[in-house]
């Protein structure tokens, strides 16, 4: 499986998964993707900055750690500045959009696992994220 980022010809960006890019290639080309916000089939990918890779970086054992700890700060960040945080209410809000009593966007919250295996029955696709401790916090 592969992850792209990608983003409609009405500038809304999102998240897709495929077999490989040849499947990306065969969906699009058959009008197969469609944005989630506004239903667009004018799809493109975008530049991923997890596959950039500098000069610089050299791999190795402490050098790995940084880069996956640096990595799960800029997920989260990604997060936190592009999802509304519904809190508790996650599970509640998710199946208000699902059932369209409210327009879809972007979530983040918490749910129990019980909310998480009513999502599952329901179809409601979800994708759980480690949130990183804050740099401040004490070890």
């Amino acid at each position: 499986m592969i992850a792209f980022d990608l983003q409609c010809s009405n500038g809304h960006t999102f998240e897709g998964w495929f077999e490989d890019s040849r499947t990306f290639d065969i969906q699009k080309k058959k009008g197969l993707i469609s944005c989630p916000v506004c239903e667009d089939t004018g799809i493109s990918k975008l530049p991923s900055t997890f596959a950039i890779k500098s000069s610089h970086f050299t791999p190795g054992v402490s050098d790995s750690h940084v880069a996956l700890e640096s990595l799960g700060r800029e997920i989260a960040d990604y997060v936190d500045k592009n999802f509304d945080d519904v809190g508790c209410n996650f599970a509640k809000e998710a199946l208000k959009m699902h059932y369209g009593v409210t327009e879809p966007k972007n979530i983040r919250g918490v749910s129990t696992g019980e909310e998480e295996k009513t999502l599952k029955k329901e179809g409601i696709e979800f994708l759980k994220i480690p949130a990183p401790a804050s740099p401040d916090a004490e070890t």
